[in-house]
């Protein structure tokens, strides 16, 4: 299967545990790996056949810009889970970084993997 990427996504957002974290707006990065056949859109060479990262993009950032969860993880799941139902890609590789958090280091963050469950009439042998 092949992967559709989207690198480094920069998004201002509130999030975080602390008071005054609530209030400022704080960006995070997202990086992003969907599995996805892309032998119809190599052939059709339409955008139509394809995975649209604009789209992706333009959808994570206005989910993004309106969430204030608490935590990374929370933010994480739900893009992840906006690209599974929204875009119908069976599996995603998702990378949040909050940039600065700890002092002395360039980010920190968490890396989640998530995908679709076929369903068992899809199964080889199940009626």
């Amino acid at each position: 299967m092949d992967i559709v990427f989207i690198e480094d996504l920069r998004i201002e957002t509130v999030i975080g545990i602390y008071d005054w974290e609530r209030r400022i707006r704080q960006v995070v990065a997202l990086d992003i790996e969907m599995r996805f056949d892309n032998t119809r859109p190599a052939a059709s060479d339409r955008i139509e056949d394809t995975l649209d990262y604009k789209a992706v993009s333009k959808r994570l950032i206005a989910f993004v810009e309106a969430a204030e969860f608490q935590l990374v993880e929370t933010l994480a799941e739900r893009c992840a889970t906006i690209i599974l139902d929204e875009f119908n890609v069976q599996h995603v590789r998702l990378r949040l970084a909050k940039p600065g958090a700890v002092t002395g280091s360039r980010s920190v963050g968490v890396q989640i993997e998530r995908g679709r469950v076929a369903s068992r009439s899809a199964l080889p042998g199940s009626q």
